[in-house]
């Protein structure tokens, strides 16, 4: 299928597109540049998102200089290395569970080797939020957030779309401050996401395994 300004997207049912738009770490194809047309485009559709009151308030930073791409890898892999190290990175977990088990040792893997190489991704898009003061409220934040993260979601899956792979990530949050200090943000603005974006290798992408619905799932009441 090609879009009215002529990129190419893939064929894929809407059922489809959903459930195999999955994290792409390790095949990021960190060579072949990305084009900010293509990323645009993504936006585009990423602003589409609903947003508390219709407000819009996000802002959405995209880095593609190769010093800042390598600052803000740095700062995440020392925040992945700590959060490794208090055992967040799930290799260790379900050890009663050996199917699952070995799922978690993949994807601890996969994110160790994701942030080694941040840094190297192409793209770096930080969808932030304006919010008064630049202070969260305390208490219930669902409201806040939910007016941003429909749209970075909107953005990965326009992204799988058009042959680009995504990972959500946050864990450079934990050096908020000073990435936003790199890129200048102003004081009422807050950071929600890190996503890095690139062409992938390989195309076997299908639906992951999931806890059954029925272990989830209450009607009426719990």
């Amino acid at each position: 299928m090609t879009t009215d300004e002529g990129t190419t997207t893939l064929p894929l049912s809407p059922d489809e597109l959903l459930t195999t738009t999955r994290t792409v770490r390790k095949r990021l194809d960190l060579d072949r540049p990305v084009p900010l047309e293509l990323v645009r485009e993504c936006l585009e559709i990423a602003v589409q998102a609903p947003s508390g009151s219709n407000r819009q308030g996000w802002q959405w930073v995209v880095v593609t200089d190769p010093e800042m791409r390598a600052a803000i890898g740095e700062y995440y892999r020392r925040a992945f290395a700590a959060y490794a190290q208090a055992g967040g990175a799930g290799g260790g977990q379900y050890q009663d569970d050996p199917e699952r088990a070995e799922v978690q040792r993949r994807v601890g893997e996969s994110a160790a080797h994701l942030a080694d190489r941040m840094g190297d991704v192409p793209v770096l898009v930080v969808p932030c939020l304006r919010v008064p003061g630049g202070r969260l409220p305390e208490g219930n934040q669902a409201g806040l957030w939910g007016s941003l993260l429909p749209a970075v979601w909107n953005y990965s899956l326009a992204a799988r779309a058009r042959g680009l792979g995504t990972a959500w990530t946050s864990l450079h949050l934990t050096y908020e401050r000073e990435v936003a200090e790199l890129l200048g943000l102003p004081e009422d603005v807050r950071q929600g996401a890190l996503i890095p974006t690139a062409y992938y290798t390989g195309d076997t992408f299908r639906p992951a395994p999931r806890v059954p619905l029925e272990e989830i799932l209450h009607l009426d009441r719990w």
